[in-house]
C-alpha cells in the first residue's frame, strides 16, 4: 500500500493543519471539525496525519490499544490476574474510518458469529469505536450521519468508556478518542448537539491565490508520478515536524496559563454570547497547545487571538440582523476584549 501524502508537504490550509497538530498534541482540545469546498485537501491531511503521528505504547495483543501505565484506563482483560504487569509494544497511532453505511453493530461491536457458530462461544467483536482508542475517529461527510449514529457518538464522546449489552453479552471498554469530521455545508448541516462537540471548527476554502494553486497541482502531480522520490523528498521535515509533536507533547504540562488568559477567554465567551463554558475551556486548551508547539513557557495574547476564531466561531448564536460571518464577529469581538 503506498504512503500517504506528506503532512508537511500540504500546502496552504494552515488554520486546518494546525488545527490538526493541536488535537495531535492535546487530545482533550477535543475534536476537529473541518468544513468546506470539495477538493481542498480535508481527507488528505486525516490520511497524512495518520502517518505523522508517533507511535504509541499500548498492552500487547489488546484489541482496545490500552495504555500499560494507565491502570485506570485499562479494560477488563488487561486487569485480569495474569496480567497485571502486561507486555507492551509500540503500535500506529490509530486513525480509524466511520464509513457513513456503516451499521451500529460495526461501529460498537457485537457477538462474533463464526466463533459462536464454531464453537458455541459467546465471544465480543470490537467495533469502530475500540479500534480507535487513544486515536482518532474519521468521518468524512459527518453531516449526512444517520441520527442514532450521531446520539451514540454523542454518549461515547462524552463518558469516554462504550458499553454494550445485547445479544447475551455486557462489555465495556474505554472509547477515548478524538472526532475528526469533514464535510460540505452545501450537503447540508451539522446537528448542534453534534456541533458543541468539536472543540475546533475550521472553514476551509478553495485557494484563490494564482502561485499557491499553481504550487498544490505541482506537488501533488509530483507524488503521483513517484511516489517513493516524493516521500523521501519530505521524509527530513515529516521528522522534524514529529519531533515537533512529541516535544510538544512533553512539554504542555509545564506551559503556564495565567489567570490574566482565563479572564480574557471568559470576556471574549460573553461578549460572542456562547453557551455553557466549553468555549473557555477549549479556547484555553488549544492556545496552552499552541504554546507548547511554538515552544512557549506561558499562554500569551498571540495564541489567544490565534485559536478564537477556531475555538469560539461554531459555537455562536444565529443573529439574522448580522450579514457579517462567524469569523469576522470573532475577530471583532477579539479586537474590543485586548483593546479593553
Amino acid at each position: 500500500m503506498r504512503q500517504p501524502y506528506p503532512f508537511s508537504a500540504i500546502v496552504g490550509q494552515e488554520d486546518m493543519k494546525t488545527a490538526f497538530l493541536i488535537a495531535a498534541v492535546d487530545p482533550s482540545v477535543g475534536g476537529i471539525l473541518a468544513f468546506g469546498d470539495r477538493g481542498t485537501g480535508k481527507s488528505t491531511a486525516v490520511r497524512a496525519l495518520a502517518a505523522l503521528l508517533p507511535k504509541i505504547k499500548a498492552v500487547e495483543g489488546c484489541p482496545y490499544n490500552c495504555e500499560p501505565s494507565s491502570p485506570a484506563h485499562l479494560c477488563h482483560a488487561c486487569q485480569d490476574e495474569g496480567r497485571k504487569h502486561p507486555k507492551s509494544a509500540l503500535r500506529p497511532a490509530p486513525v480509524v474510518d466511520l464509513p457513513l453505511g456503516a451499521t451500529e453493530d460495526r461501529v460498537v461491536g457485537a457477538l462474533n458469529l463464526e466463533r459462536a457458530l464454531a464453537h458455541g462461544e459467546k465471544s465480543f467483536q470490537a467495533g469502530l469505536l475500540a479500534q480507535a482508542n487513544r486515536g482518532f475517529l474519521y468521518i468524512d461527510e459527518v453531516n449526512l450521519l444517520e441520527d442514532h449514529l450521531v446520539d451514540l457518538l454523542l454518549d461515547v464522546a462524552a463518558s469516554g468508556v462504550n458499553v454494550v449489552e445485547r445479544e447475551g453479552l455486557s462489555v465495556r471498554h474505554p472509547a477515548q478518542f478524538v472526532l475528526i469530521g469533514s464535510g460540505n455545508p452545501e450537503e447540508g448541516e451539522l446537528r448542534p448537539q453534534l456541533l458543541d462537540r468539536f472543540g475546533l471548527a475550521v472553514e476551509v476554502r478553495t485557494p484563490q491565490e494564482v502561485p499557491t494553486r499553481i504550487e498544490v497541482v505541482k506537488r501533488r502531480d509530483s507524488y503521483e508520478r513517484d511516489p517513493e522520490a516524493f516521500l523521501e523528498h519530505w521524509a527530513s521535515a515529516e521528522k522534524k515536524l514529529r519531533n515537533r509533536i512529541v516535544s510538544a507533547r512533553t512539554g504542555l504540562s509545564s506551559v503556564a496559563t495565567p489567570d490574566s488568559a482565563v479572564e480574557t477567554a471568559t470576556r471574549l465567551c460573553l461578549a460572542l454570547g456562547s453557551d455553557g463554558l466549553r468555549g473557555e475551556l477549549t479556547l484555553i486548551r488549544a492556545s496552552r497547545a499552541l504554546a507548547a508547539l511554538e515552544g512557549k513557557a506561558e499562554v500569551g495574547e498571540a495564541q489567544m487571538r490565534r485559536m478564537a476564531p477556531l475555538a469560539l466561531g461554531h459555537r455562536l448564536r444565529r443573529n439574522p440582523l448580522d450579514e457579517q460571518g462567524s469569523a469576522a464577529r470573532v475577530q471583532r469581538a477579539v479586537e474590543e476584549v485586548f483593546a479593553a
